[in-house]
């Protein structure tokens, strides 16, 4: 890196950090962790866009699709689920959350079985999504030293400092206006990555020419998931619907921006949108990795460059030794957004969580107590998350693959969790608390001793598994009522512009993969 490049990421960090002392002036628990619900649904969707398309599809996205054996564009199946789940949170999840005025997304839960079952779940995303924010920094911190020469534990150390300062500072308002700012650079940064990449190649007829043919097939019907196979048509297609169902209807990092909404038409258009955009940026990450991909294998000096353990390092390789001074910045700074935006939302929704559903309603606080605490709350979340960091770099593969199995473990269990609440009035909170324990233990008891089941199918299986023994265990349990018989903000709310909208769209990305091979 050159000293223009350098000054480009420090006035990054110094605009990030002016940004959390701006909002510094956050006095309750609603104004800090929900921004005053204030939020409209453009910055509200480019947040939990950031949130989700972090470092973690920044760089191993394309490594999966362009360098990864048995890797290609069949990531693109990733995203069919999304607009199906879209439809199940307009018309369901997403209203019920936004009316319960609730801080917490659990809190709906304890209505409904009782405060042991609102624990339980808060414990379980507090560490779940601790660990996965461990990817993250891992993944960012590993990616900024091979470039900057900077060691992985200093690089751990100014990230995480930076971060945790402006996020613990501005509370939601930062974080959010914050990540629409760091989504439309890194956008920006993948599509200027790919177009580079080209360049190098020899342009669009050589590329189409050098390109793995075999990496542009999208479906593949013939991986069942069961087998050993992974990355098939069917897992990914229902399992992705239980994910990313549960991933932004029930994960706090996601529902937080639903109950930050001014108006639930905001909820619709949030999510409606949401469900539109993710798919041309995944096609742009998808892209960009295809052209890396074809680069490499024309170029052996730049392949000597990837360590073959490590191919999550493509994307900063060639940033790194093909990227002229001042362009490297603008890239670098695109590489510590994704990292930031995704950490910065979660430790918030971390200290949301902690503060809502632990401390708050075990201590009677003022609002300017409550502030304080859930600022020293996060920064005791930011050191934890840093400590995972250091163990977690060889779950699997690519980093983008350890992420989602540690998602997968408890998303189907969590979801099933919350269906019950809304769909049935007769199972008692013990056991749907045991049926998540046993949801997320058959899910663990699958990722060690059966690897032969892909992990896409985890969220699905976690579901029924804890569905159907809560669903059993009534039967056993006797003599136990909801705490509530009617919940007037679980039901369902038929939404047909928005349904039509996303089926339509739906059909569309498929045909598109279906033809996507023909275009090359």
């Amino acid at each position: 890196m050159h000293l223009i490049d350098y000054i480009i990421v420090i006035a990054f960090f110094a605009s990030m950090i002016a940004m959390g002392l701006y909002f510094k002036k956050s006095k309750e628990a609603s104004d800090y962790f929900l921004g005053g619900k204030s939020f409209g649904w453009f910055s509200l969707c480019m947040s939990a866009m950031a949130t989700q398309l972090s470092v973690i599809s920044f760089v191993s996205a394309p490594a999966f699709v362009g360098l990864r054996e048995g890797g290609g564009l069949q990531w693109l199946t990733y995203e069919f689920g999304v607009p199906i789940a879209m439809i199940i949170l307009i018309s369901f999840i997403g209203p019920a959350l936004y009316r319960s005025g609730a801080v917490s997304a659990y809190s709906l839960l304890e209505k409904r079985f009782g405060v042991s079952t609102r624990m339980l779940l808060s414990s379980v995303f507090l560490v779940s999504r601790s660990f996965a924010t461990g990817v993250i920094v891992y993944t960012v911190c590993l990616i900024l030293s091979y470039i900057t020469g900077i060691s992985f534990w200093q690089t751990m150390l100014i990230l995480a400092a930076i971060t945790i300062l402006y996020s613990l500072e501005g509370g939601m308002k930062a974080v959010v206006y914050s990540e629409v700012a760091q989504m439309i650079i890194k956008f920006l940064g993948i599509l200027l990555i790919g177009y580079l990449a080209l360049q190098q190649v020899g342009g669009w007829e050589v590329f189409v020419q050098t390109i793995d043919k075999n990496r542009l097939q999208v479906f593949d019907f013939s991986k069942s998931g069961f087998d050993g196979t992974d990355f098939g048509f069917w897992p990914m297609l229902f399992g992705g619907i239980f994910l990313y169902t549960a991933y932004y209807g029930t994960d706090q990092t996601q529902a937080q921006r639903i109950l930050s909404a001014k108006n639930e038409l905001t909820v619709k258009r949030l999510l409606l949108f949401n469900g539109l955009f993710r798919f041309p940026i995944t096609l742009a990450y998808c892209f960009g990795g295809l052209a890396l991909g074809a680069f490499v294998s024309t170029n052996a000096e730049f392949a000597a460059l990837i360590p073959a353990e490590k191919p999550d390092l493509m994307v900063p390789a060639f940033i790194t030794h093909y990227m002229p001074a001042g362009l490297v910045g603008i890239l670098v700074v695109a590489l510590i957004a994704a990292g930031m935006s995704a950490y910065s939302s979660t430790l918030n929704s971390l200290s949301a969580i902690t503060m809502e559903d632990f401390i708050g309603r075990y201590r009677k606080l003022s609002a300017e107590q409550y502030v304080k605490q859930s600022k020293l709350v996060a920064l005791f979340w930011g050191i934890v998350t840093m400590l995972i960091a250091f163990y977690v770099g060889d779950i699997a593969k690519t980093v983008i693959e350890a992420i989602n199995k540690i998602s997968s473990m408890f998303y189907g269990p969590v979801l099933a969790v919350f269906v019950l609440a809304f769909v049935t009035k007769r199972v008692p909170g013990i056991a749907v608390n045991i049926g998540l324990l046993a949801g997320v233990g058959i899910n663990l008891v699958l990722w060690l001793f059966f690897p032969q089941v892909f992990w896409f199918w985890w969220n699905a299986i976690g579901f029924v598994v804890t569905f159907g023994i809560a669903q059993a265990l009534r039967f056993v349990i006797p003599g136990i009522t909801p705490t509530i018989e009617n919940d007037a903000t679980a039901k369902w709310i038929w939404s047909p512009v928005e349904t039509a909208v996303l089926a339509g769209f739906f059909l569309l990305i498929v045909w598109l993969c279906y033809a996507m091979p023909s275009f090359f």
